[in-house]
């Protein structure tokens, strides 16, 4: 099975300030985008930004940025409900009415470095539901390990079907340290069908996002998750860091899913 590349452009916390690189305009973050398409990314995972870089869920960026992507290249594009911590949900959720092919769903509240990341029970099932009427492929952001076992009771419920997809979210504090322990754990954990792929967020994304690839994972790359290419070296752009994990996938011998493939994977209808 080939290696399917997420690219994560924006990411809710970093600014210009951090790097100077970050695209937050919709006219930059399809720049970006498409320019990790043609490094190797199947996926788009997006973030939006209002004008002065704040996380926003307005629907009118959404789908600027949404139509300047389809405009640049055939990725597939999955939008965040995230979002940003201080942004509510009931605003976050709109976004799905824009009917991406894929959505994250984040089944737990939890701290969030200095914050805190507020998905309600209820709400998160609401969500689920609506993802569900509308045929979204939801990506089950997961952070620690109760959160994969609410992600199998909302499966139990009917909320979720087909083979999930899980992203495992490690390095946030608050939540999984970024440790190959920790990883071989939650893998092992996962159902057999599962498609999965590894978010390591920090200085050990390099080393994490290879031993996921050796594990039979996908990987995430780009400035949403480290905003350097080394210690003390920023990265100059997405693409640079989405030709990095297109590498490690290469050494490993593995093959670099295109559009078409990561499609079939994910379990996307055409």
């Amino acid at each position: 099975m080939s290696v399917v590349i997420t690219v994560a452009p924006t990411g809710p916390i970093a600014t210009k300030s951090d790097n100077p690189a970050l695209p937050t305009s919709p006219e930059e973050i399809a720049d970006a985008v498409a320019g990790a398409y043609e490094a190797g990314a199947a996926v788009a995972h997006i973030h939006l930004r209002d004008e002065n870089q704040r996380p926003t869920a307005d629907q009118q960026i959404a789908r600027r940025a949404v139509e300047l992507i389809r405009d640049r290249c055939p990725i597939l594009i999955q939008l965040s409900t995230g979002v940003g911590l201080t942004v509510p949900f009931e605003e976050r959720e709109r976004l799905v009415e824009l009917r991406p092919e894929m959505a994250t769903l984040n089944p737990c509240s939890m701290t969030f470095a200095g914050g805190e990341f507020r998905n309600p029970p209820a709400d998160v099932r609401r969500l689920a539901a609506r993802m569900k009427d509308l045929g979204i492929k939801p990506e089950l952001e997961i952070y620690d390990t109760g959160h994969l076992d609410e992600c199998l009771r909302l499966r139990d419920e009917g909320l979720l079907g087909g083979n999930l997809q899980f992203s495992i979210v490690m390095g946030v504090r608050g939540g999984m340290a970024a440790t190959p322990d920790n990883l071989t754990t939650i893998v092992r954990r996962l159902p057999t069908d599962a498609i999965w792929q590894i978010i390591a967020i920090g200085r050990n994304n390099l080393q994490l996002t290879s031993i996921a690839l050796a594990l039979g994972g996908n990987a995430r790359a780009g400035m949403e998750d480290t905003l350097h290419v080394r210690r003390g070296e920023l990265a100059t752009s997405n693409e640079q860091l989405v030709r990095r994990a297109a590498g490690l996938a290469t050494a490993l011998e593995l093959t670099v899913a295109d559009v078409s493939a990561a499609r079939d994977q994910l379990g996307l209808t055409a």
